[in-house]
C-alpha cells in the first residue's frame, strides 16, 4: 500500500509538471504573437502613411504645375489681347482725319474679282489695313490694256461719273473698304479682245504711278465704251455710281 502511494504522489507531480510546461510553453507563443501582430500593424500603417504622403506631394506638385502652366497661357493672352487692343484702338477713325491724311499704299489692300451675277462688271475693293481713317480720291485711276504691251500709251481709260464736288477726300476707317465697280462692256456688243489686264492706282490724286497695281482679266474679254463707278461701301451703291459713268 505504501509503495502504490508513492507511485501515484510521483504521477501526480510529473503530470503537474508537464501541465506547467505545456501553459508555459502555450504562454510564451501567446506573448510572442500578440507582440509581432502589432508590430507589424504599425509597420504597415506607418508604410500605408508614407505612401499617402508621397501620393499628397506628388499630386500637389503636379497641380502646381498645371496652375503655372495656366497661368502663364492667361498672361500671354492678356498680353497679345492688350496689344491688339491697343493697335486697334490707338488711331484716329474720324472722317475729319481721313479729310487730312490721304491714304499710303502700305496701308491698302487692293483686291480686283468678278462681280457675282454680271458678264462684264468687275470688284476693285481698297481695304485699309492701316490703324487710322485715311483718304482716297473719289475713284481709282483705271487703266485697261494688254500686259505684255510695251507701250501702254493705247490703254483704255473708262469713263467716270461727272459734277464731283463735296468733301476733300472719299474717307476709309480702319478695317473697312472702299469699293468701286467698273463695267467693261455696259452694252454686250462685240468689243476689243487684245486686252487682258486691268492696272489700278488706289488714289490718283495723291501716289504715284509707280504704285499702280496690274491685275489679270482672263481671256476672252471684250472691253467697249467702260464705265466706272466712284467709291462706295458697298457694290450694290458702287454700281449704282457706275451707271451714272459719263453723265455731268
Amino acid at each position: 500500500m505504501s509503495t502504490l502511494r508513492n507511485r501515484t504522489t510521483v504521477l501526480a507531480a510529473a503530470t503537474t509538471a508537464v501541465l506547467a510546461l505545456a501553459l508555459t510553453a502555450c504562454g510564451g507563443d501567446d506573448s510572442g504573437t500578440k507582440s509581432a501582430g502589432p508590430a507589424k500593424n504599425d509597420s504597415a500603417a506607418a508604410a500605408a502613411s508614407a505612401d499617402a504622403t508621397d501620393a499628397t506631394t506628388t499630386g500637389t506638385a503636379k497641380t502646381g504645375g498645371a496652375g503655372q502652366n495656366t497661368g502663364a497661357t492667361k498672361t500671354g493672352t492678356s498680353k497679345t489681347g492688350t496689344s491688339n487692343g491697343s493697335a486697334k484702338t490707338g488711331g484716329d477713325t474720324s472722317d475729319s482725319y481721313a479729310y487730312k491724311h490721304p491714304c499710303k499704299s502700305g496701308d491698302l489692300s487692293v483686291r480686283v474679282y468678278p462681280r457675282e451675277g454680271s458678264a462684264t462688271q468687275q470688284v476693285i475693293e481698297v481695304n485699309n489695313v492701316g490703324a487710322n481713317s485715311c483718304g482716297l480720291s473719289y475713284f481709282p485711276r483705271v487703266s485697261l490694256g494688254a500686259a505684255k504691251a510695251s507701250d501702254h500709251s493705247s490703254d483704255i481709260q473708262p469713263t467716270v461719273p461727272g459734277g464731283l464736288g463735296g468733301a476733300p477726300a472719299y474717307p476709309v476707317k480702319p478695317k473697312t473698304a472702299a469699293i468701286a465697280v467698273i463695267d467693261l462692256n455696259p452694252s454686250g456688243a462685240n468689243g476689243l479682245t487684245w486686252i487682258d489686264e486691268m492696272n489700278v492706282l488706289a488714289d490718283g490724286d495723291h501716289m504715284p504711278n509707280a504704285e499702280t497695281q496690274n491685275f489679270d482679266l482672263g481671256p476672252d474679254v471684250k472691253v467697249r465704251d467702260p464705265k466706272l463707278g466712284l467709291y462706295r461701301s458697298t457694290i450694290a451703291e458702287a454700281v449704282s455710281s457706275m451707271k451714272q459713268a459719263g453723265t455731268s
